[in-house]
């Protein structure tokens, strides 16, 4: 009987020997996969070291990202900052990236207003995030939300009742769903944005 997963489970994809991030980076920059790129300022690969326990999955770049070309350096990343602080995890010890490396959005004004990304790009996408993974050979990676979720574990979740239940991945490493950031900063009641942001420090602890 055959799975309803978006991707089977797959081993990672062989890469030479001297592949690096760095190399991965020069090569996406000029990435055509999908439209996406007729778009966006700029390609925004992951960062970190390259030898990472741990790896940080978003979404895909917002408009500070896009125009910075580094992930996670607009407002979600400064909740993500906080809430690893919060954990006891240094980001400069984890990889960060996202599921999909170009921003899309929808113009309205002289705003970019972030658009989620569809099942085409996230599976045109899911060629770099492979790529990520076996050159950094992660002990722990960390879905942040449902893109991340979706590009991961192959299939549609539901964040909020399958968060945080760390389970082993065929693929060789520990797999861990959880909320994005950028989640936290829609809540408008202060008290549920605590109680979230907690949340979000727990699931993270169980990394640390």
């Amino acid at each position: 009987m055959s799975r309803p997963d978006l991707f089977a489970d797959a081993l990672l994809p062989e890469i030479g020997p001297n592949t690096t991030i760095a190399a991965l980076a020069e090569e996406a920059a000029g990435c055509t996969r999908c439209r996406l790129y007729k778009d966006a300022t700029q390609t925004v690969f992951g960062e970190g070291p390259p030898d990472a326990r741990v790896m940080l999955v978003g979404e895909q770049p917002g408009d500070q990202e896009d125009l910075q070309g580094r992930p996670f350096v607009g407002p979600a990343g400064q909740v993500l900052d906080r809430a690893l602080a919060e954990a006891g995890i240094d980001r400069d010890e984890v990889y960060v990236t996202n599921a999909v490396k170009h921003f899309k959005f929808e113009p309205r004004g002289k705003r970019r207003i972030h658009k989620k990304p569809d099942r085409p790009e996230i599976e045109a996408c899911k060629w770099w995030l492979d790529r990520e993974i076996a050159v950094i050979r992660p002990e722990t990676v960390v879905a942040l939300g449902a893109t991340a979720g979706q590009a991961l574990y192959g299939r549609a979740v539901k964040v909020l009742s399958e968060r945080g239940r760390p389970s082993d991945d065929p693929r060789g490493f520990r797999l861990l769903l959880t909320v994005h950031p950028s989640m936290l900063l829609r809540i408008p009641d202060r008290a549920a944005k605590e109680k979230g942001f907690l949340a979000f420090v727990a699931d993270l602890k169980m990394v640390a």
